[in-house]
Order: structure tokens, then C-alpha cells, then sequence
């Protein structure tokens, strides 16, 4: 068990890294005109309008979350919020947007599994993804209740003791895994694993995205009318009936 722990926990996470970021430069370089969302947006869009708006919206708060709470040492928060209440914090915020991510993601996938022109278009791998971004939302739900039963904060800082540790390749990552849960470990395995599919679906995206980012520090484009050096008296008026 100790073997296992030390293969998912301890040298797993830095093979999904590699994929990731190694994965998504190679397809960029090599597979750019398959650097796209495939949306579908033509078939059933107020369906897509929904699923779409509710799993984005659950999806960003929660990476955005799980960033900064995993990511962000103790001592910089300690003075304003306690662990506890941080934890009790992240339960309702993180409880409330994975709910609106998991309703999201399971309109998406009725759509995609029921629509038979969308059906026969999708690739194995859009299936396969949602069906992934389901099961990973519906863990991250189970996980709510069970972190109900360590108000004090005490499993939160461990878990992000683990993942400052992964990051900063300090030693002794896996063992403040020791009373981490079933559910846990399966939330935290199965999202290192859509890292490790991410460059090679339509996830990929997700870079553009944040890419767009830039356009907010680019400076505004000077657009100018052209103009023709016809003398006057050569420019001829429209004739009778014709569109202006």
C-alpha cells in the first residue's frame, strides 16, 4: 500500500505535469488547426446556452479556488481567517459552484448522448471528457460532507501541505496523505488524470482562453480611412439605381 501511495501520490503528479505542459506545447507547435473547442453550438443551442454557462461558471470558480486555497502557504491567510473557517468557507463556496459545474456538465452530456447529429459527430474523446468532468465533479461533491467531519481545518492543511510540497519538490508529500480518505485520494487521482488527457482534447482551449488576457495590456488599434488621390473632376456620380 505504501508502494502504491508513493506511485499516485508521490511520482504521479509530477508525470501529469509533464504531459500537460510538454503535451500542450507539442500540439501547439505540430496541431494547431486542432487547437479548438469543436463547439456545436448550431444543435440544440439553448441547451448548449445552459449546460455550457452553468459548467464554465462552477468550473472556473472551482480551479480558481482549489489554486489559491491548495497553493497558498498558511501564514499568509492566518492573520485574517483561521483554517476552520476557511475550510467551512471553501465547503459552501466550493459545495455551491461544484453544484452549478455538476448540473452543467450533466446537460452537456445528456445533449451529447442524445442528439443524434451531435451524437455521430463527436470524437470518442468528447465523450470519454465529460463523462471524466462528471464523475470528477460528482467526487468533489462527496468530498463536502466528509470534510464536514474535520471542521478544524486539520485535513484542508494537510492536503495543501501535500500539493506546496508537489510544487516546491520538498520531501514527505505522500505521508500527510496517511488519514486522507477513500474519496479524497479518488478526487485527487482522477484530476491529475485530466491533466494527463488535457492535450489531447478539445480542453486544450482552456490556453486560449487565458491567452486572451494579453489582448487587455495590448494598446488600442488606430484604424484610418483610406484616401484616393482622384482629381475631382474624374470621380463619377452613381448611376441612376444603383446601391450606395
Amino acid at each position: 500500500m505504501n508502494t502504491l501511495n508513493n506511485l499516485l501520490f508521490g511520482v504521479y503528479p509530477y508525470i501529469a505535469l509533464s504531459i500537460f505542459l510538454l503535451g500542450s506545447l507539442i500540439r501547439f507547435d505540430r496541431d494547431q488547426y486542432t487547437w479548438k473547442s469543436d463547439s456545436s453550438q448550431l444543435l440544440k443551442a439553448g441547451q448548449l446556452r445552459w449546460g455550457s454557462n452553468l459548467f464554465h461558471i462552477g468550473v472556473l470558480f472551482l480551479l480558481a479556488g482549489h489554486t489559491m486555497g491548495l497553493l497558498t502557504p498558511h501564514f499568509m491567510y492566518e492573520h485574517f481567517i483561521s483554517a476552520g473557517n476557511k475550510q467551512l468557507m471553501a465547503m459552501v463556496s466550493g459545495g455551491l459552484a461544484g453544484l452549478l459545474g455538476f448540473i452543467g456538465v450533466s446537460i452537456l452530456l445528456h445533449r451529447r448522448l442524445t442528439e443524434p447529429r451531435i451524437r455521430i459527430n463527436s470524437k470518442t474523446s468528447d465523450i470519454v471528457l465529460l463523462v471524466l468532468l462528471w464523475l470528477q465533479l460528482a467526487l468533489g461533491l462527496a468530498t463536502v460532507p466528509l470534510s464536514g467531519q474535520h471542521l478544524d481545518g486539520s485535513m484542508m492543511m494537510k492536503l495543501a501541505g501535500w500539493a506546496q510540497s508537489i510544487v516546491t519538490f520538498q520531501p514527505g508529500a505522500v505521508e500527510l496523505l496517511a488519514e486522507a480518505g477513500f474519496i479524497f485520494k479518488l478526487h485527487m487521482f482522477l484530476g491529475m488524470s485530466i491533466f494527463v488527457i488535457f492535450p489531447f482534447t478539445r480542453l486544450v482551449h482552456v490556453w486560449s482562453g487565458f491567452g486572451t488576457l494579453a489582448y487587455l495590456a495590448r494598446p488600442y488599434q488606430v484604424v484610418r480611412a483610406r484616401r484616393l488621390n482622384v482629381p475631382a473632376g474624374q470621380i463619377q456620380p452613381p448611376r441612376s439605381g444603383a446601391g450606395v
